[in-house]
């Protein structure tokens, strides 16, 4: 199919010619769980976005005070904390708390902030058997709970005052640490809404982090997320995946307010592309794509009559039983290479799969509106019955490096990469915008939209 490829009406929806994912579905050898079986989108409308939504410092101060505090939002993992004293400082804004690990095993978040003189009772994250502030030594136990302060005698006055240290919500799920600062928000299921039913299949708590990269980038924290929420970009951004990647056939859905997902098929060609062979798509999702079980074509080669999607998602499967120990029988081709991945509002993303399950995290850099931070973690399995590798330190990446200098990466870096040389170009684009604002796809790009209405509930409530 040439680059002008037809389009074709489906229920509300145009798409791309084509098999979509639902037409893929219907090829599994296995039963397909319900979860991926779901197709819901409802139009949301077509108006312009405000550029001044990412760039201004007025909408900056907004999400500051009505957004952030409002929100569920991921700190870490548990693995991070794994033993008693163990903690993780978590900043946003002007907030910053320790995410502790207590001698019960129970995982708190105080504010770090020293009730005395107001100094950040830990700088950084590390281990420890209290609290004590460098200035003076004012000490708290890892439940909050006050122990003392030099000259005592001059302190009479806070005898009787509750000195525990402040603490936010917190909760777990998968594996990850979230927090919230509002006393009266949902509780965490709640607000998950259909995340842990469709995760079930995945049971990321038993997963290690076996890569944690983050890097500074030159965007808004919302540039930075929408780059991942559609693959409408893959045709100019990323053309070497198309012989891979059904990106103008990819489905979105939305789940409530704060879940919304996209799924792209791999192991099919681009309909923007023509002439792709099997033998193609199974030399170039191999080299090219980072997320399968092997990343090299030697020694492959394509059975007659075989697609290169039963061949790619059967390999997959017999390798990741191998490194898993466990029986994937009933997995389906789609959960075993395709682009599956899941948004929790407003800065949260997972990728659903049997092995290397890739996290994206954006959170606003300190106070900056036109800066992110962007965190990449990759959850592995292990062996079952054997013990967990430990989880790695997040690698920083200085500013002036690309993606690709993170070995750990992989084949994502130079995608990252590719990605990162839009993300700040689009920052500084809306700035000169003479129309002031954005247009979106009705479709494609619903996922974006989707975040802004329930953006303007959390600023407008």
């Amino acid at each position: 199919m040439s680059q002008q490829h037809k389009e074709r009406q489906q229920g509300d929806d145009v798409r791309c010619e084509g098999v979509s994912f639902q037409d893929l579905l219907d090829l599994e050898e296995v039963d397909v769980p319900a979860y991926l079986r779901e197709n819901t989108c409802p139009y949301m409308g077509d108006e312009d976005l405000d550029v001044a939504r990412y760039t201004s410092r007025e909408f900056h101060e907004l999400e500051k005070k009505k957004l952030w505090p409002k929100v569920w939002q991921m700190a870490c993992r548990e693995e991070d904390i794994p033993e008693p004293g163990d903690h993780f400082v978590y900043n946003i804004f002007d907030e910053s708390l320790l995410i502790t690990r207590t001698e019960d095993n129970i995982i708190k978040a105080h504010v770090n902030s020293c009730l005395h003189r107001g100094r950040l009772l830990r700088d950084e994250s590390g281990c420890v058997n209290e609290f004590r502030c460098p200035f003076h030594g004012a000490t708290w136990d890892l439940d909050g709970n006050f122990k003392g302060i030099p000259c005592e005698w001059d302190f009479r006055h806070l005898k009787d005052k509750d000195m525990r240290l402040p603490q936010v919500r917190v909760d777990t799920w998968g594996g990850f640490v979230f927090v919230n600062f509002d006393d009266k928000a949902p509780s965490l299921q709640e607000y998950m809404g259909v995340f842990p039913e469709h995760f079930q299949r995945f049971p990321l708590h038993d997963y290690y982090k076996g890569v944690h990269v983050q890097r500074v980038v030159k965007c808004n924290w919302k540039v930075g997320a929408e780059a991942f929420m559609e693959s409408f970009h893959t045709v100019q951004t990323h053309r070497q995946i198309m012989t891979f990647t059904g990106d103008a056939n990819s489905q979105y859905d939305t789940f409530g307010d704060h879940v919304s997902r996209s799924v792209t098929p791999m192991a099919v060609p681009s309909p923007h592309l023509s002439g792709v062979t099997e033998e193609d798509i199974m030399r170039d999702i191999l080299e090219l794509s980072g997320r399968m079980a092997l990343d090299s074509a030697e020694g492959m080669s394509m059975p007659e009559g075989l697609t290169a999607r039963k061949y790619i998602g059967d390999t997959n499967r017999a390798i990741f039983e191998e490194a898993s120990g466990e029986s994937l029988a009933d997995a389906t081709w789609a959960e075993l290479e395709d682009a599956i991945l899941y948004s929790l509002f407003p800065n949260f993303q997972v990728w659903v799969g049997y092995h290397g399950n890739i996290v994206y995290r954006f959170l606003p850099n300190g106070d900056d509106p036109d800066s992110c931070l962007f965190d990449v973690m990759i959850l592995l399995r292990y062996p079952k019955g054997s013990e967990r590798p430990p989880a790695v330190p997040v690698h920083r990446i200085p500013d002036d490096q690309p993606f690709a200098s993170a070995p750990e990466l992989g084949a994502l870096g130079p995608v990252f990469d590719q990605d990162d040389s839009n993300m700040p170009a689009v920052q500084r684009g809306m700035k000169a915008s003479r129309k002031g604002a954005v247009s979106l796809a009705s479709y494609q790009e619903s996922r974006i939209r989707h975040l802004h209405q329930t953006l303007d509930k959390y600023l407008k409530a």
